[in-house]
């Protein structure tokens, strides 16, 4: 179980920590085309997991540095 704040999200997806849902979708248009989103729950769900999954590549990345 993760949780992100907002910010997070949004620095995640497009670069930023401060930008707007349009921003957001726009973005998860480009990373992923074929992609259909239906309403704003199923964007923000995409853009968390793209988030988590950014965040956990970089803590392993972490852990790789300190274990090698």
């Amino acid at each position: 179980m993760a949780e992100y704040a907002p910010n997070a999200v949004k620095k995640a997806v497009i670069g930023v920590g401060h930008g707007e849902k349009q921003q957001i979708h726009m973005m998860l248009k480009i990373l992923m085309p074929k992609a259909e989103f239906k309403g704003n729950d199923a964007a923000d769900a995409l853009a968390i997991a793209i988030c988590h999954a950014h965040n956990r590549g970089a803590a392993r990345m972490r852990m790789a540095a300190l274990v090698g």
